[in-house]
């Protein structure tokens, strides 16, 4: 075979390559993957803008909390779909009811808690009435996290949101309340809002302070705005892809976002 006849060869085989390759089509990305910074392990799921159905989960049929990842799992497989992943989406009561504003499918089905705190003055202040909190919402134009009263002030048309708190980020930097080297570490779970309009989830495998997990958001993930959603024994994920099938010691989640495909 002539040098000639070899670069022929060559390229049409790299055509060949290229074309099936198209035709078989890039494989998808996982969404949960196994992430680190700054030496502290997490779990981070992302959904990429304008792609996936993102939603809230809450009760079933009967009117009854899911409660378990499982359980909406079921759920969505008995509509011919799949749970990409799901996790905790705030805080609730025990009773399994969102603590805050709560709205599915265009629906508010909580209020939004305006509330200060629900302890005593003397005690610490509860994670959910630390200031600023935030709404987490998805709407005709995507998602978007905002201090409480600012959504409210907008109210926005929104088919779901979720709130929680305290505000992670806003408009790029960190909530003023947290602390340099705080000793108030745990698991902690959050969403962020991210520059190229991806929503990403983590969650701490480790036990973080608020300001570095924070940071995360904000400087690994590269998230203008998030915000918490639950910590210490309220955090969880499912994501059957790494294994995960995560329960609650509380007896089991409130509400849940979840990823249908």
């Amino acid at each position: 075979m002539t040098a000639l006849a070899y670069i022929r060869h060559g390229i049409l085989a790299a055509a060949m390559m290229l074309a099936v390759a198209k035709s078989a089509g890039a494989a998808p990305a996982q969404a949960c993957v196994q992430d680190s910074f700054e030496g502290e392990a997490y779990v981070v799921c992302t959904v990429e803008k304008g792609k996936g159905d993102l939603r809230l989960f809450w009760k079933n049929a009967n009117g009854e909390p899911y409660r378990y990842f499982s359980s909406v799992a079921d759920v969505v497989r008995s509509r011919g779909q799949t749970l990409e992943f799901a996790v905790n989406a705030g805080m609730y009561l025990p009773d399994f009811s969102p603590l805050g504003l709560y709205v599915e499918n265009g629906r508010e089905l909580r209020p939004a808690n305006l509330g200060q705190s629900d302890v005593s003055a003397a005690g610490p202040v509860p994670n959910f009435y630390k200031r600023p909190n935030g709404v987490f919402f998805l709407d005709s134009a995507g998602a978007g996290i905002l201090p409480t009263q600012e959504f409210l002030k907008r109210r926005p048309e929104v088919r779901f949101a979720t709130q929680s708190g305290p505000m992670l980020v806003i408009n790029n930097r960190l909530n003023p309340i947290f602390i340099v080297g705080s000793t108030d570490r745990t698991r902690r779970g959050g969403v962020g809002v991210c520059g190229d309009g991806a929503v990403r989830f983590a969650i701490s495998e480790d036990r973080v302070n608020f300001h570095d997990f924070a940071r995360l958001f904000r400087d690994h993930l590269t998230c203008p705005s998030a915000l918490f959603l639950d910590g210490g024994r309220g955090v969880g994920i499912y994501s059957p892809a790494i294994g995960r099938n995560d329960l609650s010691w509380h007896g089991g989640f409130g509400p849940m976002f979840g990823l249908v495909e």
